[in-house]
């Protein structure tokens, strides 16, 4: 009963501070389109969240499940449980510091030292492969941001373009919520399954990732109130840190984001939906110059990434091993 309780504590906290970090950025990019309601966007990516796994699959959910240590042996769970506890204190510190991190850079770290430190097998060309895609992301988002930015300023203007672009951003705004709900929401997926396989079967192996819909309901919901207790904070940090005003920009920076995120799922490996949405942001303003962007902001946030996966990975095999040696 007691492990049960843990798996479920650690599943809501980490849910709860997904949606407070990606939630919210994805609601706040959303929002800097012109009269775009909130609700509508909340809406829209509750749903995607909840109707996607089961639309487009789980692909990258077993991705953190089974490609990055062994965790079908009977210290699986445990390990598992022990990444994602050294995930959210990771992210939990560099947040407090003031700097953005990346949980999902986190989560793939935790495990993979967890693993490591408790003696299971990990799969290092599959963490290698997650790693390079991961890294491969933003700065394809970067590129693509820079180029539907230049591509923007040339589209002439007439009386119907606030329709079309207002049309255009819910279309892209639908797939970039589709693009997070089948790869970095994921980690999510994860998580909350390994906690409903300890409740029906107790502690072992992490079996086949599985989330009856009553349970993704649960999960939706809990993301959206993050989302929505994150809002003021994430929304602020966009709005100071990087500069994107027409809406043309808004709608290729998520272009952009939507169409990196979408190549890593096509490889089953899970990337920062934050990061890419940055990358675009980045490669959309600095297609007006690099004045356009903050840089510092940018710096920041880089530093930050930089850290998190070498500091899960250390602390995520320091509790595995001393997991293993209890």
């Amino acid at each position: 009963m007691g492990w049960t309780l843990a798996f479920a504590a650690a599943a809501v906290l980490f849910t709860l501070i997904s949606g407070a970090n990606d939630g919210a950025t994805l609601i706040g990019l959303g929002l800097r389109f012109p009269r775009s309601p909130g609700w509508t966007a909340a809406a829209l990516l509750t749903a995607a969240l909840f109707a996607g796994p089961y639309v487009l699959g789980v692909t990258v959910a077993r991705t953190f499940t089974e490609r990055l240590a062994g965790l079908d042996t009977g210290q699986g769970a445990t390990a598992f449980l022990t990444g994602v506890v050294v995930a959210v204190t990771v992210v939990a510190i560099l947040t407090g510091r003031g700097l953005p991190t990346s949980l999902t850079l986190a989560v793939i770290g935790g495990i993979t030292g967890a693993g490591l430190g408790a003696g299971l097998p990990v799969a290092w060309r599959g963490v290698a492969t997650v790693l390079a895609v991961g890294a491969g992301a933003p700065l394809a988002g970067l590129v693509l941001g820079y180029l539907l930015g230049t591509a923007s300023r040339r589209v002439p203007s007439y009386q119907r373009m606030p329709r079309l672009v207002g049309t255009a951003h819910l279309l892209a705004y639908v797939a970039q919520c589709l693009a997070y709900a089948v790869n970095d929401g994921q980690k999510m997926i994860a998580v909350a399954s390994v906690a409903i396989g300890v409740g029906r079967g107790g502690l072992g192996r992490v079996g086949p990732v599985d989330v009856p819909p009553v349970w993704m309901a649960v999960l939706a919901a809990l993301f959206l109130a993050g989302a929505l207790a994150g809002l003021p904070r994430v929304g602020a940090r966009l709005g100071r840190g990087l500069v994107i005003t027409r809406p043309l920009h808004v709608v290729s920076a998520e272009t952009a984001a939507t169409g990196a995120v979408l190549g890593s799922s096509a490889l089953g490996s899970p990337v920062s939906m934050t990061q890419s949405i940055t990358a675009g942001v980045v490669g959309v303003a600095a297609s007006e110059g690099a004045r356009r962007v903050r840089w510092q902001a940018v710096v920041n946030m880089g530093t930050a990434w930089l850290v998190t996966l070498p500091s899960s990975l250390a602390l995520g095999c320091l509790a595995g091993l001393t997991l293993r040696l209890l």
